[in-house]
């Protein structure tokens, strides 16, 4: 075994600082709003927002999960990145000690965005369904946000 270490990466037709603003800065009242099925609530346990800080996310009623606490360990405005680490809650499935993702939207010519996503998940044996389907609910949250921009421009 070892860590798993999966890449993903999702177009959009909007700008990038502007979906670094919805998907990492905003996310926490953004989400629960134009998504509740998936994201009910989040809250800040310790900390300001930025490096260090401990939010408790509750899952909504369309989750298999009820709930998981994530430690913010990077933001780079300028360089649109964002990392975090889920440290503790249900989707850690007691298994794993953590798993941490890696943002980063990258502008394109067409003056949209891709955002590139990594996760790694410690060491422990997850089958390819369980990666297609965390691939396919990142992608419909991605896909939302996006939505919800294009429709509130």
């Amino acid at each position: 075994m070892g860590a798993i270490t999966y890449d993903m990466e999702i177009p959009s037709s909007i700008p990038a600082a502007k979906m670094f603003k919805a998907l990492v800065l905003d996310a926490d009242t953004l989400i629960p709003k134009i998504m509740p099925q998936a994201i009910k609530s989040v809250e800040i346990l310790e900390g300001d927002g930025g490096v260090g800080t401990v939010k408790l996310i509750h899952f909504g009623e369309g989750s298999q999960y009820k709930s998981v606490k994530h430690r913010v360990d990077a933001t780079d405005e300028e360089n649109l990145t964002h990392s975090y680490t889920v440290v503790e809650g249900d989707a850690l499935a007691g298994v794993l000690e953590s798993i941490t993702y890696h943002v980063k939207i990258v502008p394109t010519e067409d003056g949209g965005c891709i955002c590139k996503n990594r996760s790694t998940k410690g060491d422990v044996e997850i089958n390819e369904e369980k990666i297609k389907e965390g691939k396919e609910k990142a992608t419909q949250m991605f896909k939302a946000i996006e939505a919800y921009l294009k429709a509130n421009a």
